[in-house]
């Protein structure tokens, strides 16, 4: 019997894996890729807090160094020493408790779930 050269053997008719594992493979890739930029973002997202904080408590004391009292506002603060933050991302919440009382201050970040 001859055969064909249009006709599948056995073994060229049976299912190949190889194709499936590139695509899982390359899912993996893609996943991990993911994941990774989410960590960098959160990494990120955390030391703009940071430094934020430490440069909100710096200007604080720079202040009542030089005017022996604590802003009343954070306005007054922004405007004699050019306090910038970014206020899509944080909120602070500033209570200024007395001229001589280190004023209360709560930073928060924008659509972080606080309990």
């Amino acid at each position: 019997m001859r055969r064909s050269r249009f006709q599948l053997t056995q073994t060229e008719k049976s299912f190949s894996l190889r194709p499936m594992i590139s695509v899982g493979l390359f899912a993996v890739l893609i996943c991990l890729f993911i994941s990774g930029f989410g960590s960098i973002s959160s990494d990120t997202r955390n030391r703009q807090r940071e430094s934020l904080e430490n440069a909100l408590s710096r200007n604080l004391l720079h202040f009542y160094a030089l005017e022996g009292r604590y802003p009343d506002s954070l306005e007054a603060l922004s405007q004699k020493y050019g306090l910038i933050y970014d206020r899509n991302y944080f909120y602070i919440d500033y209570r200024f408790l007395g001229d001589n009382i280190y004023p209360d201050i709560t930073i928060l970040e924008e659509g972080k779930d606080y309990e």
